[in-house]
């Protein structure tokens, strides 16, 4: 039997972990539905205390692996395992796991204080007992003096503190929670998010949480995995991950991205690597995580700074790249500009700009400056998962915020 180790930074005070037994891991985690290979040999380890978000598009595999962590999925191959204990082919109730769904599982007949109790009911415990520990936990997640009122009396987002306190109350090893937000409205889950990570903390136990909102993710995770076509693509903490992605397919789809194609050059500046434009033009680029011969230079919006041809950019010359390019459109968001640029290259960039500052029209020609060090190469193909990449002469989208 094999004893999981977790030597990633997980603890949410961001404190590296010596050698430690993980709260969970999953070794080698494969699950095949006929022809369609859902999750695709999938490891993980997850610390003792760590928010572990799992994020990816619509039917790459993430709740599916959740599920097999709790036990409603067989596997075709590998391991699961909770504190070091093989828990492979225990049932969902032989495990210290509880699941948080999207739709709650409220019962409606019940009171918040019964609905919380719940457990505690099937395992025999005192009514005045239960009633304790529910009225415990239900303060626990800020609803004191609310155990007497039904479900209908409450929020949307009150019943989401209600099933949490639920899948709390036995004090579980980890706690697994499949877009537990994605039902309550905009304003409503941002408040959420927060409200989350204290009970969590608070708690002291793993929370695995699944998503497929990238806000969410590195709002509220100490560390992500990014899953693509069932395979995990990166994982490493939020910052990380935005700041180096792995390939282009989660610089996409971590906040937004611009890319530029060309090719690496010999020499270079130090740690940083020259590399030559389709248009000609050269920048330098920190060398990131992916081959130098398979690479496309990336840069964030919020890094993109544009300034009229007859200007300079306040910021000194040489730490910076400079590149020709012409306004195509732009979108006004109140407190910000979203630029959408051609190169001369051909190639499409975006830029976020403060709106405070003068605003260049449609069809003005800028030069595009960004700094050396947060231009980042990242692999230009298909990533490991094998997902099909949008080309270097799409658009980049829209309506998104990173």
């Amino acid at each position: 039997m094999s004893v999981g180790e977790a030597t990633v930074a997980a603890a949410p005070d961001g404190v590296k972990l010596a050698a430690q037994a993980a709260a969970l891991e999953l070794t080698g985690v494969t699950k095949r539905y006929g022809e369609v290979l859902a999750v695709d040999d999938v490891d993980l380890q997850i610390a003792p205390g760590e928010f572990f978000a799992m994020l990816g598009p619509s039917g790459c595999g993430k709740s599916t692996t959740l599920r097999a962590m709790a036990g409603f999925e067989s596997l075709d191959a590998g391991k699961i395992y909770l504190g070091g204990v093989d828990v492979t082919d225990d049932p969902p109730f032989r495990r210290d796991v509880n699941l948080v769904f999207q739709d709650y599982a409220l019962f409606p007949h019940l009171n918040l204080r019964d609905n919380v109790a719940f457990s505690l009911k099937i395992k025999r415990v005192g009514r005045r007992e239960r009633h304790r520990r529910a009225d415990e936990m239900l303060e626990r997640v800020a609803l004191p003096g609310l155990g007497d009122r039904r479900i209908k009396e409450v929020s949307g987002g009150q019943q989401q503190r209600v099933a949490l306190a639920r899948a709390l109350i036995n004090q579980p090893k980890v706690l697994l929670l499949d877009e537990p937000l994605g039902a309550l409205d905009l304003k409503l889950r941002k408040t959420m998010q927060l409200e989350l990570k204290a009970i969590q903390r608070d708690a002291g136990i793993s929370f695995v949480y699944v998503t497929h909102d990238q806000e969410e993710a590195l709002a509220m995770a100490d560390r992500i995995a990014v899953m693509s076509a069932g395979k995990t693509l990166q994982i490493a903490p939020p910052k990380e991950i935005y700041d180096f992605p792995a390939d282009r397919f989660v610089a996409d789809f971590i906040g937004e991205s611009s890319f530029l194609t060309g090719a690496p050059e010999t020499g270079g500046d130090g740690d940083l690597v020259r590399f030559r434009l389709r248009s000609g033009e050269r920048i330098l680029a920190r060398p990131g995580l992916a081959p130098r011969a398979d690479s496309v230079a990336m840069v964030r919006p919020e890094h993109l700074e544009l300034v009229a041809k007859d200007s300079e950019p306040a910021t000194p010359a040489e730490s910076l790249n400079r590149i020709d390019a012409t306004v195509t459109e732009l979108e006004y968001g109140g407190s910000d500009v979203h630029y959408f640029l051609t190169t001369a290259g051909g190639e499409h960039l975006m830029s976020r700009m403060p709106a405070s500052q003068e605003m260049f029209t449609p069809g003005t020609a800028v030069i595009a400056c960004f700094p050396v060090e947060k231009t980042v190469l990242v692999q230009a193909g298909a990533g490991s998962a094998g997902q099909q990449q949008p080309t270097t002469d799409q658009q980049p989208k829209k309506g998104s915020r990173a």
